[in-house]
């Protein structure tokens, strides 16, 4: 079991998206892609998820790179001293857009887009070590119940992915098995994908038979269920309006139909709760998932303190010219490293006498213990409730 909470794992995924949107520098970017992978490489959970991370990594490392071209072919400079290099330029007709493509590519779009990429690749990142680390059925079984049947669809969405490459990877394994270890020949492609499809297919058909033999979606809707269902429309509708009325610059009619929506949104989350499955003894948040948090969320905050009083350095534009390089501040850096703290708590490598099954280290220390028979240790004691 991993040290911390699935929970504590989505407000670190989060932390790292908005650090990286209040920190456009290419090196905090670098900062925070180096303190991503070695989460990733502290507390990666066996299975096709953690693999599945360095494929997501460069997947978009090329979607930036094939950005990068496309924007820098289609946004022509003047020609000027920012000029990188003039290529052949052509004009499309103008059923397609009218465009230019080629002509003087400027530096500074190049670079910006450069930049607009870093952060691209570091939200990526930050999803695959999401899922690499945390528990979607821990992190189902700590939402809301009136959250449960959405919960549980999401969760078999997020497990096509995973499923899908260990089809893939036992297909090419029993492949070269045929073969002789040589996986290239004539009809290669067709042994390796109709096995996936057929795996697939044969999963999907299982779990619609697992959902239907357990009566999933039979129930007749309850009174309560009805009133949260009402009040879910009314939240929708009040919502709705508050925007229209932004939009209309009613400030007042906005507020009033904003507070009316929340409202009725907190009531049908109630509601529904009432009448949704109870959770079977789901994982309590501990002191020390609560303390990574508050080191975690320190960061973007300092960052957001840094953007309002305008420290330099926290964000490169290489549109301004005269160009400067970028530079490495140093309190938004120190911010970052607050990212990191959860690699500080690093999985015991075998259970020790007293700390359980699934006792795990801070440092050199053993501060924490799953094992119900025994004794509650201080790092667990006078957990949250999730």
């Amino acid at each position: 079991m991993n040290p911390l909470h699935s929970v504590t794992w989505l407000v670190w995924a989060i932390a790292v998206m908005v650090s990286l949107q209040l920190g456009r520098n290419p090196y905090l970017i670098a900062v925070t892609l180096a303190i991503v992978w070695w989460i990733v490489e502290t507390h990666r959970r066996p299975g096709a998820m953690a693999r599945a991370f360095p494929v997501l990594v460069g997947l978009a490392v090329a979607f930036a790179l094939l950005r990068i071209v496309l924007i820098g072919v289609t946004s022509p400079g003047d020609g000027g001293a920012d000029t990188l290099v003039t290529l052949p330029s052509v004009t499309v007709p103008g059923l397609l857009g009218g465009f230019t493509l080629g002509g003087a590519v400027s530096s500074s779009v190049v670079l910006q887009t450069t930049v607009d990429s870093l952060v691209w690749i570091g939200i990526m990142a930050g999803f695959g070590a999401f899922n690499a680390v945390a528990s979607h059925h821990e992190l189902l079984g700590s939402a809301p119940r009136a959250f449960h049947e959405p919960g549980l669809v999401l969760t078999v969405a997020l497990a096509f992915v995973p499923s899908t490459i260990d089809a893939a990877v036992a297909a090419r394994e029993a492949d070269r098995a045929r073969t002789g270890g040589q996986g290239a020949g004539p009809g290669r492609t067709v042994r390796l994908a109709l096995p996936v499809l057929e795996t697939g297919l044969e999963r999907a058909v299982s779990l619609a038979e697992s959902m239907d033999s357990r009566g999933y979606g039979r129930d007749r809707a309850s009174g309560v269920e009805r009133w949260a269902a009402a009040l879910s429309l009314t939240a929708l509708l009040a919502l709705a309006g508050s925007v229209i009325a932004l939009v209309g610059e009613a400030g007042a009619a906005a507020g009033a139909l904003a507070g009316a929506g929340t409202g009725a949104l907190v009531g049908a989350v109630l509601l529904g709760g009432r009448s949704a499955p109870t959770r079977y003894r789901p994982r309590r948040l501990t002191r020390t998932d609560a303390a990574v948090m508050a080191a975690v969320l320190a960061a973007p905050v300092v960052l957001g303190a840094c953007t309002a009083l305008g420290v330099d350095g926290l964000v490169w534009n290489p549109s301004v010219l005269p160009r400067r390089p970028p530079v490495l501040p140093v309190l938004p850096a120190l911010a970052l490293t607050g990212l990191a703290v959860p690699a500080l708590i690093r999985p015991a490598a075998a259970a020790e006498p007293g700390t359980g099954a699934a006792g795990y280290r801070l440092g050199s220390e053993v501060v924490g213990s799953h094992d119900p028979a025994a004794p509650a240790a201080s790092g667990t004691s006078g957990g949250v409730a999730s």
